[in-house]
């Protein structure tokens, strides 16, 4: 009789058990079939551009809607060089600051500055471009851009005529709004790391910039990459702020002063307003470019990280 309940209850637990692995493998399933539907949905939409203009459509730089005459460069061009410009500024910005609020500063004001710097993640990209129209536009115009054509003026990047609207506007605006994921999420990787290896470090005689070089940077590397792919996630991908600023003029110009366009900001400017079929499709076929680019940059870090644990756990 004992027996025979303690089968009943095994079999009850076996196929709980069961169930439960079921029911969360379908959960876990979604998320690749998620991401392959909307590949799926985006080639689709996208095959009458594909079919007509194959390869060609990524490396052309006309855009004429009217003669039915298209190229991404421009687009694909303009998202990459604003996006690791905004990596530029924002990273060292970001370690810096997640350091000093992890690492640095022991005083209460840490607290407030780390609540400041969480509050500019919730501010809306609407918001960004406003404040980028009205006062970083004309304050880069007007100060930093004349003042590095002056000294240094002679690097292709930093010719032409001061402009509010161009690339470099539309590279710090997106500085700016990802400054915030890079602090935070590094912030918490670095705090993350345990105290005894600082405690190891300065035992030895380590200063506190060699204790954080050798102590804190190696283990919280992999976190810290990924803070800033995350970063780059939303810089690649935003919309709102970029196109209220950097000045959306699909040409390919080696000056940061120059207007320019993102993948992003054309399909949000001219989605609505598709004269044709296959505008409509070269449209999608941008939105699909743009989904690789972040796919492939993504990926590319996902790597780096793998070898960065693995490398950590050797040592």
């Amino acid at each position: 009789m004992r027996e025979k309940a303690i089968h009943e209850i095994n079999k009850g637990q076996n196929i709980g058990d069961v169930s439960f692995k079921l029911i969360t493998f379908l959960f876990a399933l979604t998320v690749p079939l998620l991401l392959l539907s909307i590949i799926f949905v985006l080639v689709k939409q996208s095959w009458l551009s594909i079919y007509t203009f194959g390869f060609n459509f990524v490396v052309n730089t006309t855009w004429d809607p009217l003669m039915d005459n298209y190229g991404a460069l421009p687009f694909i061009y303009g998202t990459l060089v604003s996006s690791f410009l905004a990596l530029l500024i924002a990273v060292p910005l970001g370690l810096g600051c997640a350091i000093y609020l992890s690492e640095v500063s022991q005083s209460k004001f840490k607290e407030y500055l780390a609540v400041m710097v969480e509050l500019l993640a919730a501010i809306p990209s609407v918001i960004y471009g406003l404040w980028g129209i009205f006062v970083l536009g004309p304050w880069l115009a007007g100060s930093v851009q004349p003042f590095l054509k002056m000294t240094l003026g002679f690097l292709p990047i930093f010719q032409g005529s001061p402009s509010g609207l161009s690339l470099m506007s539309g590279g710090v605006i997106l500085a700016i709004m990802i400054l915030p994921t890079i602090t935070a999420i590094s912030r918490e990787v670095i705090q993350a790391v345990p105290h005894n290896l600082r405690e190891s470090a300065m035992a030895l005689g380590a200063t506190k910039w060699e204790t954080v070089k050798l102590a804190v940077f190696g283990p919280a590397m992999s976190g810290i990459i990924g803070a800033i792919i995350l970063g780059l996630g939303r810089a690649l991908g935003e919309t709102m702020a970029v196109t209220m600023i950097i000045g959306n003029r699909p040409q390919i110009s080696a000056s940061l002063f120059a207007p320019s366009y993102t993948l992003a900001s054309v399909i949000a400017n001219e989605f609505a307003e598709a004269v044709s079929d296959m505008n409509l499709s070269v449209l999608i076929e941008l939105a699909l470019i743009l989904l690789l680019i972040t796919l492939f940059v993504n990926g590319l870090a996902r790597i780096f990280i793998w070898k960065t644990i693995g490398k950590n756990k050797i040592r």
